[in-house]
């Protein structure tokens, strides 16, 4: 539960071995760099940014748009033989291999068109094959328009409102929901015409000009020809795959490095440079510095000095994540929220631990439990995705706490036989017949979740000198003493009936802490030794304050009430299984074990889903909330894009 320890990295050196620096930090895997500029720009300090074009874009640009298909793809590995290739060289290749699979491109995309204007066509004359016309002709008229297309059967039953307009319909066609025709229209009367179509739902087909003759023999020889350019589509397809067989591997090295020269080109413009030298910094995890520095012993006249990160003010240090073998997957909701900054807190672990523990108690059901473990094993194995590794940890504690609350798959009971065996009466938990108990339990796990929150938020306020807010604030010394007060008084009061509000209880133990975090602000100034600037005038600051600590108070009771879902969804999770069970108990006999499937899969999907949504805002609203802000610098280590975008 750390934040990896970083070493502040600044390199100097003279300017022909920049490159060289450069490769290396790449070859590292660990160096996370930053512009110079923003740690030599005091006056005085001559280094200015280096400002260079990147001498490789054109040709990678010419690499990754060269028409290849979809049956090819840029990855990476190993150049070989290619680093030993003049610029020239690799040029030249890729300017003859560009222009062979252009033009097939050309040639495939050509012909691709005319397929598909000649599959549009026959779908049209389709419905024209029951004119005895030639199309040809049709569209010689000097005077008249001819406009072929549908209109629905109801709309075609309203032409007669339109004798008195200059146009014929003539239907040729009929699917039983549209009538297949052509209207003809004198040319000075057809936008008319048209307007009137329109407002029929009459809907254009396209007839392309190289329709001519009639709508059967126009077919066949449509069929014909898209025989003979689907057989040199194939033909062109076939020689393409033939290029990227002989070109291709070639081709991809080639773009490897370029890529490579391209990228650690682009590096360079995080240098400042002065007479000749260069100046780089970066970061890099304190357990790697010493490896990163033997790896500098053959480039000469580059000097490395490495300090403890976190004393630049000019350049905030990256975090890094340190998490434990179980609690590492769930970084990944830690990191959806934001980073702690770098001597933060970094509170993964704890999300590991209560997030596991608080979807196993909403979601107890050990077959069910199982199942998400199992499908989480599955979507991780197969994608690697962090989910599928929470998925197997909260499956696991779903099924324990389905142990807890004797279901299986629904089934209340069939865990009877093994808890006799174990010296039990009954199962150690009956939901329904516990109401009380569970939603009192999920109360004191509210409750004990948001004091461990105020701990934390008191010892990083405190780590940091944030005395305001560790010892004055609502999430600090005197909100803990108020919050833990009142539950203590309303705890004893409603256990044994006992009254322990007294008067020195509450003026000590409730008003104070209350009228401290009124006057956090200038408590905390007097603590850093500051005065205290009163802004808006005395009135102002009382009714800011007054509203600010009202809307605390009202805080303490909301955010404990909250974690009640808890038991809810106990309850939720019991009742919409019994549902299930009543269908299936309605349900014929060979029906009833499909419809406890369906049922079980539905819960696990629906109510799965809800749960973790709901643990997932209990992290981010009532514990995050209190002590992590989530707004620092991800470490994001310096490395090789082999993809086709381009900056």
């Amino acid at each position: 539960m750390s934040i990896e320890k970083m070493e502040f990295v600044a390199m100097i050196g003279l300017m022909k071995y920049l490159d060289d620096t450069l490769q290396k930090c790449l070859e590292c895997g660990n160096f996370h760099i930053e512009y110079a500029s923003k740690v030599v720009s005091e006056p005085g300090q001559h280094f200015v940014p280096l400002q260079e074009e990147n001498p490789y874009r054109s040709l990678l640009k010419k690499i990754v748009n060269i028409p290849i298909g979809d049956d090819f793809s840029f990855y990476e590995e190993e150049v070989g033989d290619v680093a030993e290739l003049s610029m020239e060289q690799i040029t030249d290749f890729v300017s003859r291999t560009s222009e062979e699979f252009r033009n097939l491109s050309i040639g495939i995309s050509e012909l691709e068109n005319k397929i598909t204007e000649r599959e549009q066509a026959l779908i049209q004359l389709k419905h024209l094959k029951g004119m005895d016309l030639d199309l040809g002709q049709l569209f010689k008229f000097s005077h008249m328009v001819v406009r072929f297309g549908k209109i629905p059967v109801e709309s075609f039953d309203k032409l007669d409102y339109y004798d008195d307009k200059t146009f014929i319909f003539v239907p040729y066609d009929d699917d039983g929901v549209y009538k297949w025709g052509l209207y003809f229209a004198p040319k000075e009367n057809v936008e008319e015409v048209d307007k009137i179509m329109k407002s029929l739902y009459f809907e254009k087909i396209w007839v392309p000009d190289f329709v001519g003759g009639t709508p059967e023999s126009e077919a066949d020889n449509l069929s014909a020809e898209l025989d003979g350019l689907k057989h040199n589509l194939n033909e062109l397809k076939e020689k393409r795959k033939e290029l990227i067989e002989l070109k291709g591997d070639m081709l991809n090295r080639m773009f490897c490095h370029i890529r490579f020269l391209h990228d650690r080109f682009s590096l360079r413009s995080y240098a400042a440079v002065f007479k000749g030298n260069f100046y780089l910094v970066g970061f890099i995890p304190k357990k790697n510095i010493q490896k990163f520095k033997e790896s500098f012993a053959k480039v000469p006249y580059v000097s490395i000095i490495a300090k403890p990160a976190g004393e630049q003010e000019e350049i905030e240090t990256p975090v890094k994540l340190k998490n434990n073998r179980f609690a590492r997957p769930f970084s990944m909701f830690v990191e959806m929220y934001g980073l702690p900054r770098y001597n933060g807190f970094n509170p993964t672990t704890l999300v590991a631990i209560t997030y596991t523990i608080m979807f196993g108690i909403m979601f107890g059901d050990l077959g069910q439990g199982l199942v998400v473990s199992l499908l989480g094993f599955l979507l991780y194995k197969k994608t690697g995705n962090a989910l599928g590794a929470i998925m197997q940890r909260i499956g696991i504690s779903s099924a324990v706490f389905g142990c807890v609350f004797g279901s299986v798959f629904g089934f209340e009971h069939v865990l009877d036989p093994v808890y006799r065996k174990i010296g039990l009466e009954h199962k150690p938990v009956e939901v329904m017949d516990n109401i009380n108990l569970i939603l009192v339990s999920a109360i004191c796990i509210g409750v004990a979740l948001i004091v461990v929150s105020i701990l934390i938020n008191i010892y990083v306020s405190l780590k940091h000198k944030d005395f305001t807010n560790a010892i004055f604030g609502n999430n600090g010394i005197a909100g803990l003493i108020t919050f833990g007060s009142l539950l203590a008084g309303l705890a004893k009061l409603l256990l044994d009936g006992q009254n322990i509000f007294t008067a020195k209880y509450v003026i000590f133990l409730i008003v104070l802490p209350i009228i401290i975090m009124f006057f956090r602000e200038p408590l905390g100034a007097a603590m850093h030794g500051e005065k205290y600037k009163l802004e808006g005038g005395i009135g102002d600051f009382i009714a800011s304050n007054f509203f600010e600590v009202f809307e605390f108070m009202l805080g303490y009771a909301t955010n404990t009430l909250s974690f009640v879902r808890i038991g809810g969804f106990v309850f939720s999770h019991a009742g919409m299984m019994s549902v299930v069970m009543l269908l299936a108990d309605m349900a014929a006999k060979g029906a009833s074990p499909i419809v406890i499937v369906l049922g079980n899969l539905f819960v696990i999907g629906m109510e799965g889903l809800i749960v973790g949504i709901q643990v997932l805002r209990l992290e981010f609203y009532e514990i995050f909330s209190r002590f992590y802000d989530g707004d620092g610098c991800a470490f994001d280590p310096v490395k090789i894009n082999y993809t086709t975008s381009i900056d």
